[in-house]
């Protein structure tokens, strides 16, 4: 994930850096904790050349803790925007910018 995006994407990095200290394989996550992508309904092309827009997607129920002896959190089915910007660099497109809004 992190070489898909652009270093000045802070929300990306905060993102990418929560997923490597809480996962599955630490035990960090359990459940059903997988985005599913219900719908990319348009992008647009912004000024400067960038693309962006919105998926909408749900994220099952699942429980996840900081550290093996905290204490877990519950997170009940919710359905989300994934906003996003991409920017084209070296003929590919990355991650500028993201952020997860409650639907």
């Amino acid at each position: 994930m992190k070489s898909a995006t652009s270093p000045a994407c802070s929300q990306c990095k905060l993102y990418a850096d929560y997923v490597s200290k809480v996962n599955a394989a630490n035990g960090g996550l359990a459940g059903d904790y997988l985005e599913r992508v219900n719908d990319v309904p348009d992008l647009f092309r912004g000024d400067g050349g960038r693309v962006g827009g919105y998926a909408a997607v749900t994220i099952g129920a699942y429980t996840s803790k900081d550290s093996p002896s905290a204490k877990p959190v519950t997170s009940t089915v919710r359905k989300y925007k994934r906003e996003f910007t991409l920017s084209a660099v070296n003929g590919s497109w990355t991650m500028s910018a993201m952020s997860l809004v409650p639907q």
